[in-house]
């Protein structure tokens, strides 16, 4: 197209020489710089950019039929290598008319032109041109610009070098000056004052605030900017008002969503995310702990609360359902919300299969996949595993001391007595076995890898007993203790397709003695004649983990429903130790009989009963030793001592995420179609290949915390970005990528690419990732402080504001808009932090399906006054002001709230209970302040928009007063111009 555009100048040169008749000399020189120019555009064509000006083709044009979905002909023009050779075919670099491509979307018969003609138009002579162009030019391939690591650009040259205040101005006026406009006057300090004021603690300044900043801007100019936005990113209040931003990316809800949707007790993640943002943690730190906490070396109490991100799924408790499935559901969740809320890209598709547009492969889903699949978290009420994190931090440091001591005990306590368990050369099976249920479990015995099992039929009833008798082996002359196995039915097909697991609510044991032994101790014979039956008193249980769901010696508790299992489901074989409390004497020909007590099971639906087992003995004496031992002794009541001291401290129950044991881990595989009852083939841990590798592991198979390492790190060419541009359209109303849920080739490009790599690279090196620097750069940049009042023309040719040419001025969040007007009224009670509360709401609407009371706080009681943040936040109901201002459920990730105007905001304003006991209020603080009817609405606007009113303004304010007045109305009318000022359309913008 360049070379079309240069032969016509070309030729309309030549047609003035002619018409001005020049000499033929002058010609004849004319003729050859023609040539010339032709010749240097020939060789010299337009630079093709593959992101700008081709892959839009390929996306717009082809994808449909041959994108990551549907690979037709097994071509996909999201894969370079199914295009270009070697293994491509389509695309000759170099040479168009030898390409299949260039022949393809020429073709004139309808049945070979591509796109289709169902599909749609042929490409225009301009798309087909670029086409061309790129081929002859080598066909350059790149990736997508958003896999591509940014890189600092030089600042641009500027006319007006003088309006930039911060370097991300040059950017804005480079853009504005190609477009041939220019910025905005600066917005008056007070108005900028009550923006900036609002964007970064979300809380309007007082007038007191306003009138020292007014002084300091008279005495300091430009310090008194700097000094304002300090002063406002050293508040507590700044962490209350971007944790909303942050906890709709993670869907942070007091509830469980799905089911009953019943409460869900994870307040101490909402206080983690307030506190590490009022510390200014650096948000590679901040990504780390979130993703995976639990895993850092000496991980302390808030590593720990903060993994609570990752267990904000969504809970089904409706009976019947298998909690493996919602487990996986969850899993697949976590996964899709970590790439929407780092990376910016729509991931949650590649579920089912690769990703339209982008190089995403569907079994690099699922390598992605395999990072939180090892959790030991499960769809069940409980929400274990649980951290108990204090109420109070201070104590965060005495607590994780103590829980470290217990740990470290515990596990030492375990080693030696594991390494016993699982020696198999200690070990004799048992032979011989009859197996008997109760409840009409039908069971049997057969041999499966050279030792009886014993196995149950069809299905299990609830509260199912086993009890397994095999004959003692001869030369066994001690019985020290018992080993029970339980398996899986199908043992293979289990480790990718989990069984339902198994609970020990109780076990017994005892030794079957033939013939007379009555003077046994203990021993007690038969009436019928049969053996005479010796209780084994067993001492302890040591299980195959040292840290398992349930306390192993609750199995020795007739009344405990709890104790040793898989739970709830199980993938490999389970084994623990029935200890003795001393070595028995083993009679000739005496058995063995152990009954398994089962009373745990899910929803009233699913048995947790051992389905498949097998059982072994051993005469050594090892684990009888090390439980009577003085060491294990002492150490057994120094675990009782510290747990009472760390039950001293008031804690609150928090769902944490937790690791199995590597010897039992989850293998993974791909679900075919996205269906989990579906698998293909098993894969290992990764991240795509359109994106920088995975660092080396320290050893084998990477884990959580080496990837959210990866997430976090410089080379990471998402996270950056992702993370600036969040922060840039919460302060400007839009983000430099609109779409912030889509950086992908489907999502709409960047209005300044360079600004956003400038910003992107400065915030991980200048700023070293703190997202108070970040702020500060744009609150004090001169594109943040134009005034929103658009020049003439601007606004028709920039309605949206994607050049910058003016200051933001959006409508408010949700909470934002309640909390301001508790503040103006002075009813906000500032108190940080603590469980959620329950402000007042219609009657009516709330109606869970369970017992979830909503006590609205009355007037008066300090809960009914706090931030919006604290508000309790049910998924099934969603609190109807935050609801009308387009606060999302948090059912899923929500990257960007999309901002609606409609009726319900308007009688929410003028008739909700909060509103108008807020412009009671707020007339009385008039009353209060001022003399004199003029005055008093003076201060009314003073409180609420932060300026005096203009004179015809305080003309219709003091005519509604005096009108109320003189309708008969209590009062004297402020309460109706309060409730005008908190309806005002600058009250509710910024």
């Amino acid at each position: 197209m360049a070379g079309l555009r240069c032969a016509a100048g070309a030729t309309c040169f030549l047609f003035w020489a002619l018409v001005v008749r020049v000499s033929p000399l002058l010609l004849s020189i004319c003729l050859s710089f023609v040539a010339c120019l032709g010749n240097v555009r020939a060789d010299q064509a337009e630079k093709i950019d593959f992101n700008r000006d081709i892959r839009p083709i390929f996306v717009g044009q082809c994808a449909a039929c041959h994108g990551g979905v549907k690979q037709a002909g097994e071509i996909s023009f999201a894969y370079a290598s199914q295009v270009l050779p070697p293994e491509g075919w389509i695309v000759e670099p170099g040479d168009p008319d030898a390409s299949v491509l260039i022949d393809r979307v020429l073709e004139e018969d309808p049945e070979y032109r591509m796109p289709p003609p169902e599909h749609g138009p042929a490409l225009s002579e301009r798309e087909v041109g670029l086409l061309r162009d790129w081929i002859a030019q080598g066909a350059e391939w790149r990736e997508h610009w958003a896999y591509e690591a940014p890189i600092a650009p030089p600042l641009p040259a500027v006319e007006s070098p003088g309006w930039a205040r911060r370097p991300l101005d040059r950017f804005v006026l480079a853009r504005l000056e190609r477009e041939g406009l220019g910025p905005s006057p600066a917005a008056d300090p007070t108005r900028w004052l009550r923006r900036v004021s609002l964007d970064l603690v979300g809380l309007p300044p007082s007038p007191e605030e306003i009138a020292r900043f007014r002084s300091e801007c008279r005495e300091l100019g430009e310090e008194a900017y700097e000094r304002a936005v300090d002063r406002l990113l050293a508040s507590p209040h700044y962490g209350e008002r971007w944790a909303s931003v942050w906890l709709d990316q993670v869907r942070y809800a007091d509830s469980k969503g799905l089911g009953m949707d019943n409460p869900r007790t994870i307040w101490k993640y909402r206080d983690w995310v307030v506190d590490a943002l009022n510390s200014d943690m650096p948000y590679d730190e901040f990504t780390i702990k979130q993703i995976a906490g639990d895993l850092l070396p000496n991980a302390t109490a808030g590593d720990l609360v903060a993994t609570a991100c990752q267990r904000l799924t969504q809970t089904n408790e409706e009976g019947g359902t298998d909690d493996e499935e919602f487990r996986i559901a969850a899993v697949l969740d976590r996964v899709s919300t970590t790439w929407q809320t780092w990376q910016g890209v729509t991931f949650g598709c590649v579920q089912c299969h690769s990703h339209p547009y982008d190089p995403i492969r569907h079994e690099e889903f699922y390598r992605f996949v395999a990072f939180f699949n090892n959790t030991a978290d499960c769809d069940l009420p409980e929400e274990l595993p649980l951290y108990r994190a204090p109420v109070d931090p201070a104590d965060d440091a005495r607590a994780v001391e103590l829980d470290r001591r217990i740990d470290a005990e515990r596990e030492a306590l375990w080693q030696p007595r594991s390494e016993v368990l699982l020696d198999d050369s200690r070990w004799t099976p048992l032979e011989g076995l009859r197996v008997e249920a109760s409840k009409g479990t039908r069971v049997a015995v057969e041999r499966r890898a050279g030792q009886e099992e014993f196995y149950t039929i069809d299905k299990v009833a609830r509260n199912t007993d086993i009890a397994v008798e095999a004959p003692l082996p001869q030369d066994l002359e001690q019985l020290a203790a018992i080993r029970v196995t339980v398996l899986p039915l199908d043992p293979e097909k289990a480790l990718s397709d989990s069984e339902w697991g198994f609970v020990w609510s109780y076990v017994e044991a005892e030794l079957r003695i033939p013939g007379e032994d009555g003077n046994r101790d203990g021993a007690v014979e038969a009436e019928d004649g049969g053996p005479t039956k010796q209780p084994l008193a067993i001492k302890a249980v040591v299980p195959d983990e040292w840290r398992p769901v349930y306390n192993p010696a609750e199995s020795l508790q007739p009344k405990s429903g709890n104790g040793f299992g898989a739970y709830t489901r199980i993938h490999h074989a389970r084994c623990a130790a029935l200890v003795l409390e001393e070595p028995v004497t083993v009679p000739p020909g005496a058995s063995l009989w152990v009954r398994l007590k089962h009373r745990k099971f899910i929803s009233s639906a699913f048995s947790l009963v051992s389905k498949r087992g097998r059982v072994d003995v051993t005469a050594d004496a090892s684990l009888n030793e090390m439980i009577r031992s003085p060491e294990s002794l002492a150490t057994e009541e120094l675990i009782k001592s510290l747990r009472k001291e760390r039950r001293s401290i008031e804690s609150v129950a928090t769902p944490v995420l937790r690791e199995r044991p590597e010897r039992l881990a989850r293998p993974t595989h791909v679900f075919l179609r996205g269906l989990f009852l579906d698998k293909g083939e098993r894969v290992t841990a990764g991240v795509p290949e359109s994106l920088p590798p995975l660092p080396p592991s320290d050893g084998g198979e990477p884990d959580r915390l080496d990837l959210a390492r990866w997430i976090a790190s410089d080379e990471n060419p998402l996270t950056a970005r992702v993370a600036v541009n969040r922060y840039w359209a919460r302060m400007f109303g839009v983000g430099l990528v609109a779409t912030e849920e889509d950086f992908g080739s489907s999502g709409e490009a960047p209005s300044h690419p360079e600004l956003l790599d400038h910003l992107a690279v400065r915030f991980q090196d200048d700023f070293a990732w703190s997202t108070k620097r970040l702020l500060k750069e744009i609150a004090l940049s001169g594109a943040y402080r134009q005034t929103a009042v658009a020049p003439e023309g601007l606004r028709e040719r920039d309605p949206a504001n994607r050049l910058i040419g003016r200051g933001p001025r959006t409508r408010l969040p949700a909470e934002t808009v309640r909390d301001q007007a508790l503040a103006v009224a002075g009813l906000l009670d500032e108190t940080l932090g603590g469980p959620p509360v329950r402000p007042p709401i219609p009657e009516g609407v709330w109606r869970p399906f369970n017992r979830d009371p909503w006590p609205n706080a009355k007037p008066g009681d300090p809960s009914r006054y706090r931030r919006s943040l604290y508000t309790y936040a049910k998924r099934s109901i969603p609190y109807p002001m935050f609801a009308a201002f387009d606060q999302p459920s948090r059912e899923f990730c929500t990257p960007r709230r999309l901002r609606s105007n409609t009726p319900l905001q308007a009688l929410e304003m003028l008739n909700s209970e909060s509103m108008l006991e807020c412009a009671a209020a707020l007339a009385e603080r008039m009353r209060s302040d001022a003399s004199g009817l003029d005055a008093q609405i003076a201060r009314g606007f003073e409180l609420a928009l932060c300026r005096p009113p203009t004179d015809s303004e305080l003309r219709v304010v003091r005519a509604l007063c005096q009108r109320d007045t003189e309708q008969g109305a209590a009062g004297d009318g402020l309460g109706a111009a309060a409730l005008v000022l908190l309806n005002h359309d600058e009250f509710l913008t910024n």
